[in-house]
């Protein structure tokens, strides 16, 4: 987390967002918003110089996201990775919890789509809505499932598990080799929860350490997709904590919650 806002201002768009947008559709619009946001900076700046890209795309996308939540819920309180962690957040009602730029090794990469934005809405202890935008796809993952009923989805074998591209943990072999699942790389982590929040994987678990911000949308989106979420021994993911570390995610379907669960246990 920065400690600092002192980079260029953003270009917030003027129809970022309207007044009567509720907080699902806010999510959802400020996600895409932002999401428009950092490929315009990836033309503008090229992938010449990867470090320049990535530190314009966290700056400016978290100046956007913030301008745009205190100008629609200046009540409301935010905890971004790019913001300073105020603590009044902690004794606030409604916090905003989001990651401007997941994944910027792979926006910095030319060609790479697995890259997005996180917004969600943690609200008297638990996540009310979020989007997770995924710009390069042009798709926005809303934490609403169509009609308010998840989607049934099919059982598919062998299960696929997606991991880290470039530190792919012991566990996720480990846990795949229990299941006799195939493991598919890939880069952010709302990529790789949207990849099973999308059905084109139906496991990511994440044992490397992560933040709240790093998973608190892909979270808010999944289980309104009717999907399994938790840490890896089970227990429940907690936000707005005084410590926003939080390390270890499991997102899969329902079905194989058991399965899965007891393969981590057995892994140690």
């Amino acid at each position: 987390m920065n400690t600092d806002d002192t980079s260029q201002p953003a270009r917030v768009p003027v129809d970022i967002a309207s007044d009567e947008l509720d907080d699902n559709d806010l999510a959802r619009r400020l996600a895409t918003d932002a999401g428009k946001l950092l490929l315009r900076i990836r033309d503008e700046v090229g992938f010449a110089e990867p470090a320049t890209l990535r530190d314009a795309g966290d700056a400016r996308s978290h100046q956007l996201l913030a301008r745009a939540l205190a100008r629609h819920r200046p009540l409301d309180a935010v905890l971004s990775e790019e913001g300073v962690d105020d603590p009044a957040r902690l004794a606030a009602e409604r916090v905003w919890i989001v990651d401007p730029l997941d994944g910027t090794r792979e926006f910095a990469e030319p060609g790479r789509a697995d890259w997005a934005v996180h917004v969600a809405l943690w609200e008297r202890g638990e996540l009310v809505c979020g989007a997770v935008a995924l710009p390069a796809l042009g798709i926005t993952l809303p934490a609403a499932a169509a009609g308010g009923v998840p989607p049934t989805r099919p059982v598919v074998s062998p299960p696929r598990i997606v991991a880290s591209r470039t530190r792919a943990p012991l566990l996720v072999t480990q846990v795949a080799e229990a299941l006799g699942a195939t493991i598919v790389p890939m880069g952010s982590a709302g990529a790789k929860a949207g990849a099973v929040i999308r059905g084109q994987a139906e496991i990511y678990l994440h044992a490397g350490g992560q933040y709240e911000w790093d998973s608190a949308a892909p979270v808010a989106v999944a289980r309104a997709a009717g999907l399994h979420t938790s840490r890896l021994d089970g227990s429940a993911l907690r936000y707005n904590q005084p410590d926003p570390l939080l390390p270890d995610l499991v997102i899969c379907t329902a079905p194989l919650a058991t399965a899965v669960l007891a393969a981590i246990a057995a892994a140690g």
